[in-house]
């Protein structure tokens, strides 16, 4: 080729309203391009321009789509030049004049005409006579350049959508979030990945936008280097829209944005079963005449690393709770940092701090309470247990509140014995002790997923720390079989709650989690539990605060 298509330093390129479309393809979108070709000397014809799910690959013959692509040249010659062939506006308006010899022309002509005006012509002669008589019916403005459209009309889809090939996730991991103005229909379960190449050269953007009813992905693709599009990975978002199928009714019911509880996740829900919503599920609260008190805890995996969060203040947590009490496991302190940190929120004076010495920098237990205390101790009396400072026990008027971070099992299960025949049982004794002289509060993570409704995939996790037959079995044993109450479970029967979403696969934005936290009170107090709650929108740990509001 001695010459190619010569381009201003800024085009603007549309295709018209039916190009050179495969007849079995369509395309159920709006799509705009603006190509700006810097300083290239190839011409368009010979360029792939990225549209991401716009370019839709047939398996079948592996041919893709392509559309007319028409110039608009400020060149004062007014002339367009392609393979040393120069067209005229003439040789259009006599087509103009005698429309039915565009239908007697041989494939051969019809395709040397359009390349003369710098069209692409390919495909069987029904497409090229229809991309001919497109052309002919355009103007040719006075500087003889020509313009070919000037938008693209909505073309519906019937027989093929658009295939958008995503990397498939497995039920376990979550869709990870990403950056991009391309919305895409949803798919179910899309895989493979589209393919992209562009001139060297040339810069293409590329805004397309499709709507669905049910489902909306966000996909980003990094910018433009080089006038390539960079081949970096793809992440795909889930948490924009989606859709929760009542387990009952079987009725769709729209999600809200920033509230992924609501979302009814488990792999095998049971009919009846609905996600915990605290916005409609929880009673509205008692008035200051009715004598209550409002208890919280919360693992916070890292009190230092929490506090170092912009975005997390205590003192705004305590004001927006009005908590009385809050327990907090797993703070990782040593003794040597409690002293600084221990009046962590103003007007709550009395805070009582364990830490393991057994391993620094490991579990940990507080309560930071505004009401004073009767007595406070620490650990269950037994050495074996309580060098790891997993639990605090205080006693207030008309209770005895335990704040306990019970032993996970570990990798490999290496400690479910210890804890299934050891520190279960002894904390379970220790808890019928004091129950003999007043009523019993359990809070804490208690590392247990007591039932299937309690985890989100319970068949993949028969095995796993948390969810083992052993540690299911000895949580009914030692606790509520001796009269302990779950409360959440109590006043929400039938209802999925997560408080632990694991960080590894970001599964807090799909409520992929398990319920660990609990309240467990003695039955002689049961019917005073006004509130047990949970607060899936408070973050900074992979757990989430669970809540209870006793009447006294």
């Amino acid at each position: 080729m001695n010459q190619a298509l010569q381009l201003g330093l800024k085009t603007f390129i549309t295709l018209p309203s039916i190009a050179v479309l495969r007849r079995n393809l369509r395309i159920g979108t709006l799509v705009s391009f603006r190509v700006s070709a810097m300083g290239s000397k190839r011409s368009l014809s010979n360029s792939s321009v990225p549209v991401s799910s716009s370019i839709v690959e047939d398996k079948k013959d592996n041919k893709k789509l392509k559309g007319l692509i028409s110039t608009n040249q400020n060149s004062e010659k007014g002339a367009v030049k392609e393979n040393g062939v120069q067209s005229s506006s003439g040789e259009i308006e006599r087509f103009k004049d005698d429309p039915a010899s565009i239908e007697a022309m041989t494939v051969q002509q019809l395709r040397s005409t359009l390349r003369s005006v710098g069209v692409p012509a390919k495909g069987c002669k029904r497409d090229l006579v229809n991309a001919l008589k497109c052309l002919v019916d355009t103007k040719i403005d006075g500087e003889n350049s020509l313009v070919v459209g000037e938008q693209v009309s909505s073309i519906s889809s019937e027989n093929k959508s658009i295939k958008s090939k995503v990397k498939d996730l497995s039920d376990e991991e979550p869709v990870e979030d990403v950056n991009t103005d391309l919305e895409v229909p949803a798919l179910p379960r899309p895989k493979g990945r589209v393919k992209k190449s562009v001139a060297e050269g040339n810069t293409v953007k590329v805004d397309t936008k499709m709507v669905t009813v049910k489902q909306k992905l966000s996909i980003k693709s990094d910018g433009v280097s080089g006038g390539k599009l960079s081949r970096t990975k793809k992440k795909v978002s889930s948490e924009i829209v989606t859709e929760v199928v009542d387990a009952e009714a079987g009725v769709d019911l729209p999600v809200v944005q920033n509230e992924p509880w609501t979302v009814l996740a488990h792999k095998k829900p049971q009919k009846g079963w609905i996600p915990y919503n605290p916005r409609t599920m929880r009673p509205p609260p008692l008035t200051r005449d009715t004598k209550h008190v409002k208890l919280m805890s919360w693992n916070v995996n890292g009190l230092r690393a929490l506090l170092k969060l912009k975005e997390f203040s205590a003192l705004q947590l305590a004001q927006k709770e009005d908590f009385d009490v809050l327990c907090l496991q797993e703070t990782k302190l040593q003794e040597k940092d409690v002293e600084e940190i221990k009046c962590l929120i103003d007007g709550y004076d009395n805070t009582f701090w364990t830490c393991s010495v057994s391993k620094l920098g490991y579990s940990g237990t507080a309560i930071i309470s505004r009401v004073k205390p009767l007595s406070v101790r620490y650990g269950l009396g037994i050495s074996d247990h309580d060098s790891e400072g997993r639990l605090v026990t205080a006693e207030f008027d008309s209770f005895y509140l335990l704040n306990g971070y019970i032993p996970n099992s570990g990798d490999g299960l290496r400690r479910l014995s210890y804890r299934v025949t050891e520190w279960d049982p002894s904390l379970s004794n220790y808890m019928k002790e004091l129950e003999k002289s007043k009523p019993v509060i359990l809070t804490g993570d208690l590392n247990c997923a007591h039932e299937e409704i309690d985890i989100f995939n319970p068949a993949g996790n028969r095995r796993s720390a948390g969810f083992t037959d052993e540690e299911r079995q000895s949580f009914g044993t030692n606790f509520l079989s001796k009269g302990f109450v779950d409360t959440f479970r109590r006043q929400h029967p039938g209802v999925i709650g997560y408080t632990y979403w694991g960080y590894r696969h970001g599964l807090r934005k799909t409520n992929k989690g398990w319920r660990l936290d609990y309240f467990l009170v003695s039955e002689s107090i049961a019917d005073k539990v006004y509130d047990s709650y949970i607060l899936p929108d408070v973050g900074g740990s992979d757990h989430c605060p669970v809540g209870l509001v006793l009447q006294l």
